[in-house]
């Protein structure tokens, strides 16, 4: 029974733009499957407005946030305290409230490899060689996760070289940049092929690759989730390639926050994912 006296527990997601987020619909799942008090809303917040919403998002009501582009490497420089991962990232996605100070932490990194783990069980049992499409935040996330995961090589596919050598001044010799011409080259030794480039997205141009190089054992995974099935998954299906799709990165990276702020840890259920696959369904009917 929900205390009077007691504030109910409110937090948000902040971008701009943000109305697109499904992250209320996540959280709000959670918060009536295990019958808590809470809320979650959307905070449209332009670049110039973030400082002063963050300074004053206890005294607007909310015991924490998520946080969406652009805002994730701007907000890390304004949390009290941050996680080893977020720092390693440059950026947060997840900050919440403890001991009278804001922590912030990216979720990205277990929310990657949770999906993988429940899609693809064993996808990591004997590290190897992956190919990493883009050189941006996400995918110095996936990096990330695959360098704990034990992969010994990494090829790093993108147009900007400068920020391909970033991301190996960061992670160090395993982490190769490799231009677009070169994909092809790298391909036969690929075990895991991941996209996080916009490539494919609704919206975006198309991603176009010629998958004939990969092995017949290769994964291939595109945290792309809208459309669910994107052209560079179809193609590796007609392979006969396994595909990992991109919605359980996004299920799997808000369970850290939700149990931050209410409380209770929360499971990615099939019934959830099938509640966010019917609305993206809806959407681009």
């Amino acid at each position: 029974m929900t205390d009077p006296a007691r504030p109910v527990p409110k937090a948000c997601i902040i971008g701009h733009p943000v109305a697109h987020s499904r992250s209320p619909m996540v959280h709000g799942f959670w918060l009536k499957e295990l019958d808590l008090p809470g809320d979650y809303t959307r905070e449209d917040v332009r670049p110039e407005n973030l400082a002063r919403f963050i300074a004053s998002l206890r005294e607007r009501g909310y015991v924490g946030a998520n946080v969406t582009v652009p805002h994730k490497e701007a907000v890390l420089g304004l949390a009290e305290v941050a996680s080893e991962t977020a720092r390693a990232m440059g950026a947060a996605n997840t900050l919440w409230f403890e001991n009278g100070l804001l922590h912030a932490d990216n979720t990205d990194v277990p929310g990657f490899l949770a999906n993988l783990d429940e899609r693809a069980p064993g996808w990591d049992r004997s590290g190897g060689t992956a190919t990493v499409l883009g050189a941006g935040g996400a995918a110095r996330a996936v990096i990330y996760g695959l360098l704990a995961r034990g992969f010994s090589t990494i090829h790093l596919v993108n147009r900007n070289e400068d920020r391909s050598l970033a991301l190996q001044a960061a992670f160090g010799p395993a982490v190769k940049p490799c231009g677009w011409d070169r994909l092809a080259a790298v391909l036969p030794a690929t075990d895991l092929l991941v996209n996080t480039t916009s490539l494919g997205m609704s919206g975006q141009p198309p991603l176009v690759l010629d998958l004939k190089a990969l092995p017949d054992t290769a994964l291939v995974h595109d945290i792309v989730y809208i459309p669910l099935t994107t052209g560079l998954l179809s193609a590796a299906r007609a392979r006969g390639l396994a595909t990992v799709d991109g919605l359980g990165m996004l299920l799997h990276q808000a369970v850290p926050g939700f149990a931050h702020w209410f409380g209770r840890m929360p499971m990615v259920t099939e019934d959830l994912r099938a509640l966010l696959v019917r609305d993206i369904e809806r959407a681009a009917a």
